[in-house]
């Protein structure tokens, strides 16, 4: 159980669509946006883990067709969220956004991430705790998962809500920009690059 859980951890706190856009929506619109933001990505990363559990990610990734439009959206999204970050100038991943993303932006971002379906895939399919019952074993990671992934996106809330407070020099935020935006590019290639 705690392999299980480190492995949580340190799947969850590396940079991916979630936790960036998180630090950009904290950065730019602060904290009751971003808990907003968190709630429906909590919910759509539920949701993910749901379809894995239940076989329909396997049902609905077996079509070629919906696995590509997938695919397509994903990169596309992911694609745009890098040029934000990237050409944000001086400022702070979403500072230009007219409104902030909300609940329902985390949701779909969610559904379409694909880092939500490996690491979900990853965490229920492996790391086997309790053989003698696989319902309690799913019920204990769907707990342990969750306790470990809402205070690492609040972590990550706070860290883009502290960097707009420390009202940096332009050339270090831009400096952060870029490095949020190549980490966004890292999750595309990994997602290009993923056995279809």
């Amino acid at each position: 159980m705690i392999t299980f859980a480190l492995a949580v951890f340190f799947l969850i706190i590396t940079p991916g669509p979630g936790v960036l856009s998180v630090a950009g929506v904290g950065s730019a619109f602060g904290f009751n946006h971003g808990a907003r933001y968190i709630g429906g990505l909590f919910v759509g990363t539920n949701l993910v883990a749901i379809a894995v559990v239940s076989g329909m990610a396997t049902v609905i990734l077996a079509n070629e067709n919906i696995r590509a439009i997938l695919l397509i959206a994903s990169t596309l999204y992911l694609l745009y969220l890098a040029y934000r970050i990237a050409f944000a100038g001086a400022r702070i991943a979403f500072k230009e956004a007219p409104s902030a993303p909300g609940f329902w932006a985390g949701v779909t971002l969610q559904l379409v991430n694909p880092k939500a379906y490996a690491v979900n895939t990853t965490l229920i399919t492996g790391f086997a705790f309790l053989p003698s019952s696989l319902i309690a074993e799913t019920l204990l990671k769907f707990l342990i998962m969750n306790l470990i992934w809402v205070p690492i996106h609040f972590v990550w809330l706070y860290a883009g809500m502290t960097v707009h407070r420390l009202n940096l020099a332009p050339h270090i935020q831009r400096r952060v920009n870029i490095a949020m935006a190549i980490s966004m590019l890292l999750v595309v290639g990994l997602a290009l690059a993923a056995p279809k």
